[in-house]
């Protein structure tokens, strides 16, 4: 886990504040649930992952129950949905921490924040392609370009079994070549062996059965909707026919975005898809279908960097206010200024002009706000310039200030 402190923070405010307006665009509204909940709300989601097996963290609180600290999102919103029954569809996103007990690698801590968006409670492929579209435009937004957006179909749940016999078949048949890894995952879900990422692995599940020859002619048909609308919106895609995703709730359309800038194997941006039987595995009505995708703030900002896009910019203030008639002027005029919505910054501790100068310069402010005896006398101040032709000043009355610095800040 780490901390972020500014300048830096102010990128992740940036990346926010942006996701946040294309959702907004969307008609997506804000929704905010707890980071813990019921252990049962992640066993029931994903039991056979990694994610709930081996990298949740849960424990057992002061009244014997037992919780887990989220390690993602879109279950806890599913489980709020279920609760609260909002109309449908009901489009919804967020942002918070997650955590999971997994080895650090780029971009991914113990403790990594999510961005998430959601449409609860319509099975149009058209939703698929706006949640799809949704995050694009955010990342185009940011200035990303170097990505691919990797597209796949799990089918329905009712004929996920077919194939999933199939991938037993098969992966058992090649066990002896697949890593001691997967061979545990195979023994508990054919399926998550396609998250391996071990070199060992990779020949077997090049030839592996591929998923897109079990769809059934309704989610063929769903599918063949979600490419054209994304053809339509001038969204690129490739098919990767070997796209799971990491947890087992997902149906039908599955995603992700994946960053060729960053160059290694870490290079999700983010992703999602199809998840119908979710809302009824967390006590919502039945057959309630869901779209969705989470996003990786740390992987993201990685991916600007690699970029060169969104630098860090220095929080800096219109004006400094020095103080040096030992009153309560900088107080005042620094709470008038910001009332007025102009950002000023000042010293503290009665410290000399020299010093008190300094830490204008430091600020990164365009003007010194100056107060001292002579100036408290005539209801005024003096204005100096702290870029161009520094050094130049001006007397301006009080009442005038305001005006003063936003035509000249």
């Amino acid at each position: 886990m780490r901390d972020v402190l500014a300048p830096e923070s102010s990128r992740w405010a940036a990346v926010v504040a942006t996701f946040a307006e294309h959702a907004r665009r969307a008609g997506f509204g804000l929704a905010l649930t707890p980071l813990i909940e019921h252990l049962e709300v992640f066993e029931r989601v994903g039991d056979s992952t990694d994610i709930v097996r081996k990298e949740m963290y849960d424990f057992t609180d002061k009244g014997g129950r037992r919780v887990a600290v989220r390690p993602e999102i879109t279950a806890g919103l599913m489980r709020a949905f279920a609760e609260h029954r909002p109309p449908t569809p009901w489009k919804a996103w967020t942002v918070g921490p997650n955590f999971r007990y997994e080895q650090p690698q780029s971009g991914r801590y113990r403790q990594h924040h999510q961005l998430d968006a959601e449409i609860v409670g319509t099975s149009d492929p058209d939703a698929d392609v706006e949640v799809i579209a949704l995050f694009d435009g955010f990342q185009r937004r940011l200035g990303l370009r170097q990505r691919t957006l990797k597209l796949n179909s799990l089918g329905d749940l009712a004929e996920r079994p077919v194939y999933v016999d199939a991938l037993r078949a098969y992966f058992t048949a090649h066990a002896a070549d697949l890593s001691e890894q997967s061979r545990q995952t195979l023994s508990m879900n054919p399926l998550r062996v396609f998250d391996s990422k071990r070199p060992e692995d990779a020949p077997v599940l090049e030839e592996a059965p591929v998923v897109l020859d079990y769809l059934s002619p309704d989610a063929a048909a769903h599918f063949d909707r979600v490419r054209s609308g994304l053809d339509a919106l001038g969204i690129d895609y490739v098919l990767d026919p070997r796209l799971v995703r990491g947890l087992d709730y997902y149906t039908r359309t599955t995603f992700e975005f994946a960053s060729h800038a960053l160059g290694s194997a870490q290079n999700a941006l983010g992703g999602g898809g199809r998840y119908d039987g979710l809302v009824e595995q967390l006590g919502g009505p039945a057959g309630t279908p869901g779209v969705g995708f989470g996003a990786g703030v740390e992987r993201i900002l990685l991916a600007c960097d690699a970029e060169g896009v969104l630098p860090a910019e220095a929080a800096t203030a219109d004006v400094f206010v020095v103080d040096t008639a030992g009153g309560q002027d900088a107080l005042v005029l620094s709470a008038e200024l910001r009332d007025a919505g102009i950002a000023a910054d000042r010293a503290y501790d009665g410290r000399s002009m020299k010093a008190q100068m300094k830490a204008a310069d430091r600020s990164g402010a365009a003007l010194a706000l100056i107060v001292g005896a002579d100036e408290v006398a005539g209801n005024e101040v003096t204005v100096r310039s702290l870029r161009g032709e520094r050094g130049e000043q001006v007397r301006v009355p009080r009442d005038k200030v305001a005006d003063y610095v936003r035509e000249h800040r």
